[in-house]
């Protein structure tokens, strides 16, 4: 039988190897999608260091919206404002609100030596499950066109690679199909 060369053995592994990282990566984004989708989970990103240490500059953080009942003192919570960037603080109390389900709550950042400004009355906040230190840059950095586009491409070709015909194997005996 023809034999292969250590360079060409290391090629099919090296690409096989690719083929499932790839495969793998795709799998976690469509079941972090659907997660996102029916958990109401989404990602903020910290550009203040009001957090801090608990959350530094720079993090992302997991936050599900749950009902204003939910709230309890301690937790950390994203309140939503009408015509301002959403605000992520400690919540350090919380009283009955003026509408059903409503509540008051006050709010002060770990690096804040005083409540925030006035309480926000809400129905809902996006509560932090965790975060994650140092990545807020990379994923800004997926929203750029160019980024994409070149992710886009190196995708094509990757799975245009995975499936272009192959060359037949040959063997003593003749021909058995394509070369994995």
């Amino acid at each position: 039988p023809p034999r292969r060369g250590v360079g060409s053995i290391l090629s099919r592994i090296l690409g096989e190897a690719v083929l499932w990282c790839a495969a793998l990566l795709g799998a976690l984004c469509v079941v972090l999608v659907l997660l996102a989708v029916t958990m109401n989970i989404t990602l903020i990103m910290f550009r203040t260091g009001s957090m801090e240490p608990t959350i530094p500059a720079g993090s992302v953080a997991v936050v599900q919206r749950v009902p204003a009942a939910d709230i309890a003192v301690g937790d950390v919570v994203t309140v939503d404002r009408s015509g301002e960037l959403p605000v992520t603080h400690r919540v350090t109390s919380v009283s009955a609100g003026s509408l059903d389900g409503a509540r008051m709550i006050t709010m002060r950042g770990d690096a804040n030596a005083v409540d925030d400004p006035a309480p926000y009355e809400v129905s809902s906040v996006r509560m932090v499950l965790f975060s994650i230190p140092g990545i807020a840059h990379a994923i800004a950095a997926l929203g750029d066109p160019l980024l994409l586009g070149g992710l886009t491409i190196g995708a094509s070709l990757l799975v245009g690679w995975a499936f272009w015909p192959r060359k037949p194997r040959t063997t003593e005996q003749g021909t058995i199909g394509p070369d994995p």
